[in-house]
């Protein structure tokens, strides 16, 4: 156990898959500074954001419970967070913690000490670049000086953007991972995403008028990482220069991932696809955690509370009580494999569904139609078919019908424990939504 109570410093990323970061084996060096910061603790392989989208994870980060106690859903949810569940400043405060979040507007996410805001990222092409990181850093950068000098223990929360829509990162960042003109590609690869009307507005209004080729996009996605992963080195040199480093517990996940050009859910993170679900998770802290250490067993973001409080030595004998999920230090220290083998997931932003995932077979239900014109459901063997490309809902009729029982019991045991109504049930999509514009973008990401 630490000699002093540790700091946290958590990096809560907005839209980052993390089959994109190097530190996860990806081809492009885009984030070689995490990869160091990996190097260093303890990185867990099978990270998943079972709730999508953004309100609903970071509910489930920030209080251990799962999406049918938080009851937060959608993207735009019906009230917030129940007062009876306390978000991880709360059960910290009286153990003497400060606290700071930065990046989310509002007081949605209760119980810091201080929320901060920092400038402008959602900007058209004619305004590139956007300098999310940086923005960041000037306020967190400060906060994280005022937290040292605190004498207190402290949480510092951080909310990038960078991975999230529109990708423009600043030179030399813009072109790290391309050359040539990316409005010359006789195939015209940007066709479907011209042509998909929900969006068409809102992405073209932030990529190169004329754009042609499709692999442009994704090298602005890469490089917005690799210019937030050298930010991301600014915060923590100056937690060296303050004298904090062996001191705090650094954690890197994300909300969600990105859906870049698979599953015609271009640029976004609607689909209950693994690029969307599957998130980096890295704990380090020098002289406590392991170096170098890869986990390969499943944890959802309901662990990451009790994982804390675990790791900070203030949960007890009783933490697992608390919580919905559970503390990974039986993972990393060896006892246990892992607690989800299998686990719910839903969606709630563009498309309502819900589903089921085991470590071999996917299995979404649709809850209404939706305007990809997605099958009602769709079955995926995760073994052979990691892509998830060919639905086999209508040739394996047995293993749908056993995924779909699995799900509903769970989802009866689950409503029977928390006497609450089952909180995706309680929306209506509709074929109708649209983004006209990066202001009207913007208002949906008020969370």
């Amino acid at each position: 156990m630490p000699k002093k109570p540790l700091n946290i410093l958590l990096f809560a990323v907005d839209s980052l898959r993390a089959d994109h970061m190097s530190a996860y084996g990806y081809r492009r060096l885009t984030t070689p500074h995490i990869d160091r910061l990996s190097a260093a603790g303890v990185t867990f392989n099978r990270c998943y954001s079972a709730y999508i989208p953004t309100t609903p994870a970071y509910s489930s980060i920030l209080t251990g419970k799962d999406v049918m106690s938080t009851e937060m859903v959608a993207l735009s949810p019906k009230g917030p967070i129940d007062e009876k569940i306390p978000l991880l400043p709360e059960l910290l405060r009286p153990h003497g913690y400060a606290s700071i979040r930065v990046g989310f507007g509002g007081d949605f996410y209760r119980g810091f000490d201080r929320w901060l805001s920092y400038g402008e990222g959602w900007l058209a092409w004619e305004d590139r670049p956007a300098r999310k990181a940086e923005n960041l850093n000037e306020v967190a950068i400060p906060a994280l000086e005022e937290l040292a000098k605190s004498g207190q223990p402290w949480l510092l929360f951080m909310r990038h953007m960078d991975p999230h829509a529109p990708y423009l990162p600043p030179a030399p960042f813009d072109r790290m991972f391309y050359s040539g003109d990316p409005c010359v590609d006789e195939t015209d690869t940007m066709g479907p995403v011209r042509n998909f009307a929900p969006f068409a507005d809102f992405h073209l209004s932030w990529m190169p008028p004329g754009i042609a080729d499709i692999n442009y996009v994704v090298a602005q996605y890469d490089g917005a990482l690799a210019y937030m992963d050298a930010s991301i080195q600014r915060i923590l040199t100056r937690l060296e220069e303050l004298g904090q480093r062996e001191n705090t517990l650094i954690v890197f996940t994300a909300d969600h991932g990105e859906t870049l050009t698979e599953h015609d859910c271009y640029f976004d993170h609607h689909g209950l696809y693994d690029p969307t679900l599957h998130v980096p998770l890295i704990y380090s802290c020098p002289g406590y955690l392991p170096v170098g250490q890869r986990v390969g067993g499943n944890v959802l973001h309901e662990d990451l509370v009790p994982t804390l409080l675990d790791m900070l030595g203030l949960g007890g004998k009783g933490i697992q009580r608390k919580f919905d999920g559970h503390s990974a230090m039986p993972l990393i220290r060896g006892e246990a494999a892992t607690f989800h083998s299998e686990f719910y997931i839903t969606e709630c932003t563009w498309m309502r569904k819900r589903g089921w995932r085991t470590p071999h077979w996917k299995y979404i239900e649709a809850l209404e139609p939706d305007f990809h014109q997605k099958p009602p459901v769709e079955l995926y063997n995760l073994t052979t078919d990691p892509l998830e490309l060919h639905n086999l809902a209508d040739a394996e009729p047995a293993v749908v019908q056993h995924l779909a029982n699995r799900m509903r019991s769970w989802v009866a045991k689950r409503l029977t424990q928390t006497h609450k109504p089952d909180p995706i049930m309680q929306y209506q999509m509709g074929l109708d939504r649209h983004i006209g514009s990066i202001a009207v973008a913007q208002k949906l990401q008020e969370r």
